[in-house]
Parts: structure tokens; C-alpha cells; sequence
């Protein structure tokens, strides 16, 4: 077994195709098949299932491409070391990304970033908070700006909390209660709402919210996007709970309310897995983002230790200590 050979094993997994994997790792998609045939052999087990149009991997073929993975991780974090060391600040950050940021503006980090290291190639992938902490925990991401949901909180993560903002009802102009300031969640529980796809941190605070106040919500219409829910609302098809930011922006002409009982916050955190060694350039980006954003962080610092990031969720314990990552 030797790193070439985990290399296309990893490409195969990603690609579940011998010609893209091939034409990713610049081989001729023969060679490439006959080195996991090898590694096949020398292992005494079937690494994947061959069929005329796609390859999916055994189960034995998972659990290698899982340390494959980190094996490669380790690799390139060590190559980037070296660079440094040269002075040759090189390598490459992937950072994941849920897809309403709200005050964090992701977008000045890469940019910050992308200008003190030019060298470090850049990718940003947008999924669910849920998804993104999968991600990072097979070393897809190096790191991601996520909201904590009751089954990401463990798991060998490290967190550390960046901003905590309020939700609010959005409702029509023409809704009834659309004039007041302050509404129930109780006083929804025969609307129709509109919301994240199941996953999203903000359709599980619905979904808690809603059962808190006695009733199960009823999603009419389901989007990625918070101004693509805040037009349909505008439109009338539905209600929604939303950050406060995302109804700040220019777009439709909706009425928001403070939400009471329960009231509810959303949290932005950046997520690491907390037993990978960084690269450098990876390592930076993190402290960059901390940097930048963790001013909007609604508790007090002062009286904690450095590596002693605690963060505050919506109903939940307070009981998760978060380090620092390793470098």
C-alpha cells in the first residue's frame, strides 16, 4: 500500500467513475484501475464493486477511504509546514459554508485572505449545517461557518461561537397580525410556513419553537434561500421565522415581528474537527475568521481562559468546552 495508490482510491470514492477519477489524478484510467486492483489483492479484500456504468465502494472500501483521507490530510498539512518554512506560503482551504450567513460575511474573510496569501487556492462549499459537520468530520472541509444543532454539538468537533442573533416572525403586509409588534408562537399554529429544508439549523429552531408552543408546523414551501422566502411571504403564500439580518436587507416588503414564547436565537460558529493537524494556511484562516467576527459573540470574554470558548445556545446547556485548534 503506498500514497498513490490511496490517492486514487480517495478520487474513485469522490468521482464513482474509473474515467473522471483517472482524468482528476492526470493517469490513463487503465493504470489507475490496475493500482486499485493491487492494493486489492495485497489487502485480500474487495475495495469496490465494478459495474458498466458506475463503481460503488464496499463497506471495506469505506472504512479505507476514511483514513485514506486523513492520511492525505496529514500529508499535505505536512508539505505546507515545509513550504513555510521555505517561505513558500502554498496549499489549498476548503471552507464550508450554511447557506444564510447573516452578519458574517464570508466573502471578507476569502478576500482578506486571498490578499495576504495568493499563493493558497481557495474553494467554498454551501450545504446544511448538518451536511457541513459531516463534512469537516471526513476532512472534505478544513473548516466551516455552521450553526450548532442538537447533533453536531460532539462528535469530535471543535466550536467556537462567533455570533448569537435573535429570530423574528415574517408575516404579508395583509396578514392580521401583521400591524402588531410582538406575536406568539402559539398565534401561528394554523399558518402555513415557509422554511429551510430539513437539516437546516433554522427549520429545527421551527420545529422546536412550534412544538414548545403545543402545535407541529406545517412547511407549505421549502427554499435555500432567505430572500427567495421573504418574497414568497411578501406574496402571501406563507409565514416564516428568519434572523432579524436577513429581513434588514432591500428586497420584498414583509412585516416583522418579535417572536415571544418561546423567543429564539440562532447561532454562527465556526466548526474544525478538533484531532487534525492544520495546515498552515488553514490554521490562519481560522484565526482570521475569529478575528473578524467574533465581536458578535453576546457573552463576556474577559474572565475566561484563551482556549476556553464557550458558547450560548437557544435552550441548550451550557456544558461543551472548545479548543483551539491543533496546529
Amino acid at each position: 500500500m503506498d500514497i498513490r495508490q490511496l490517492r486514487y482510491l480517495v478520487a474513485l470514492a469522490d468521482e464513482h467513475h474509473f474515467t473522471r477519477a483517472a482524468e482528476r489524478e492526470h493517469i490513463a484510467q487503465p493504470a489507475l484501475s490496475q493500482q486499485i486492483r493491487r492494493l486489492e489483492d495485497e489487502l485480500g479484500v474487495a475495495l469496490v464493486e465494478r459495474t458498466t456504468r458506475r463503481v460503488a465502494i464496499t463497506d471495506a472500501g469505506e472504512l479505507l477511504v476514511t483514513r485514506a483521507r486523513r492520511i492525505l490530510s496529514e500529508l499535505e498539512a505536512a508539505q505546507a509546514e515545509l513550504q513555510e518554512l521555505r517561505g513558500l506560503l502554498t496549499g489549498h482551504v476548503t471552507v464550508g459554508a450554511m447557506h444564510t450567513m447573516g452578519p458574517v460575511d464570508v466573502s471578507l474573510a476569502l478576500a482578506i485572505f486571498h490578499e495576504r496569501h495568493p499563493g493558497v487556492e481557495l474553494t467554498v462549499r454551501e450545504q446544511s449545517s448538518e451536511e457541513l459537520a459531516e463534512m469537516i468530520r471526513d476532512d472534505l472541509l478544513d473548516l466551516a461557518f455552521l450553526s450548532v444543532t442538537e447533533r453536531i454539538e460532539s462528535h469530535g468537533l471543535g466550536l467556537h461561537q462567533l455570533v448569537s442573533e435573535e429570530l423574528v416572525a415574517v408575516l404579508p403586509r395583509a396578514h392580521r397580525l401583521a400591524k402588531r409588534r410582538r406575536v406568539r408562537m402559539a398565534e401561528l399554529a394554523s399558518e402555513q410556513f415557509i422554511s429551510y429544508r430539513e437539516g437546516a439549523r433554522l427549520r429545527e429552531l421551527l420545529g422546536f419553537a412550534a412544538r414548545d408552543a403545543g402545535f407541529e408546523p406545517q412547511v407549505k414551501l421549502e427554499s435555500n434561500e432567505s430572500q427567495r422566502i421573504l418574497r414568497l411571504v411578501a406574496r402571501g403564500m406563507g409565514v416564516a421565522i428568519l434572523p432579524r439580518s436577513d429581513t434588514r436587507q432591500p428586497g420584498a416588503d414583509v412585516a416583522v415581528l418579535t417572536l415571544t414564547e418561546p423567543s429564539l436565537t440562532r447561532d454562527i460558529t465556526l466548526a474544525w474537527r478538533r484531532d487534525r493537524r492544520h495546515s498552515p494556511a488553514a490554521k490562519e484562516f481560522i484565526e482570521l475568521a475569529i478575528t473578524l467576527f467574533d465581536s458578535g459573540v453576546a457573552h463576556d470574554h474577559r474572565d475566561r481562559a484563551p482556549s476556553d470558548h464557550r458558547p450560548r445556545h437557544a435552550r441548550a446547556p451550557d456544558r461543551h468546552r472548545f479548543d483551539k485548534p491543533r496546529v
